[in-house]
């Protein structure tokens, strides 16, 4: 019997539309096999990154969703990979020249420490969203990466990269091509001092952007609404999105990231 036959069958209600995608991640679950995090499973799912984790983007599904591990796995805990990496830490993985476990996060209280320390590498990769940080840093251990953790852009994080890229890194950017996104990106840049936009776009380009907006574009009114940037490349960015009237989650790009970001950071251009 399915899990959602099972739940019919106890709440004598019907599952929703979307029920049927989850089983295979209950399997999963229920084997106890590493899961990436939520939003990657979700997409790995065929459903938006934000399904599993907010009870406002499909909200009969999500209730499933909690009522499965609820009267199925509630004495088991999830094997999955977190993307809780938003606060006051300076999250990156293979920035330092360190034997420490990577990912390394660093407090404010380390950060003047930190502003010369060795470094491991001359460019990396700041990734917006956290779990795919996470789910990257897990799977390509000596890829150079910082996670930029949404909209926190609190003061320590801000001078360390500034320290970054004075030091020589060079810095280049994945985030979600939705408005809000590109406004996190736009904020970045606008921090940093040495930082060309060319490099900072490198393999998130305006020509990709509308290949991806075209071929994987979630339709979304709200996700959507212009907001202002101050840098002319990325409002070029906000300006498809808006045209468009879709969106695209990190998590959607997973396959493609890892070629591009492979080949960015081994090249020596």
């Amino acid at each position: 019997m399915t899990y959602y036959e099972k739940y019919e069958h106890a709440t004598g209600r019907i599952a929703p539309p979307d029920a049927w995608r989850l089983e295979s991640l209950f399997n999963q679950i229920e084997s106890r096999q590493l899961l990436p995090p939520r939003g990657q499973q979700a997409v790995n799912l065929g459903l938006p990154a934000h399904s599993l984790n907010d009870s406002t983007a499909n909200p009969s599904l999500y209730n499933y969703y909690q009522w499965v591990l609820r009267h199925y796995f509630k004495n088991q805990t999830l094997n999955e990979l977190t993307a809780k990496l938003i606060g006051m830490a300076f999250v990156c993985n293979h920035i330092f020249k360190t034997d420490l476990p990577q990912p390394l996060s660093l407090n404010p209280w380390q950060r003047d420490q930190m502003l010369d320390y060795p470094l491991a590498t001359d460019r990396a990769v700041i990734v917006e969203n956290n779990g795919i940080f996470a789910l990257l840093a897990t799977q390509h251990p000596n890829w150079s990466l910082i996670n930029q953790g949404g909209n926190d852009f609190q003061t320590d994080y801000v001078t360390l990269m500034q320290r970054l890229e004075a030091r020589g890194i060079r810095f280049t950017y994945l985030g979600d091509l939705d408005a809000k996104g590109i406004q996190i990106a736009d904020t970045l840049f606008c921090q940093l001092k040495e930082t060309s936009i060319e490099d900072f776009l490198a393999l998130q380009t305006e020509s990709r952007v509308s290949e991806w907006l075209t071929l994987m574009g979630h339709p979304s009114v709200k996700r959507t609404k212009r907001l202002m940037v101050k840098t002319p490349a990325l409002q070029k960015q906000m300006t498809a999105i808006s045209i468009f009237g879709k969106y695209v989650e990190q998590e959607q790009l997973m396959p493609i990231y890892e070629t591009l970001i492979s080949e960015w950071l081994n090249s020596e251009d």
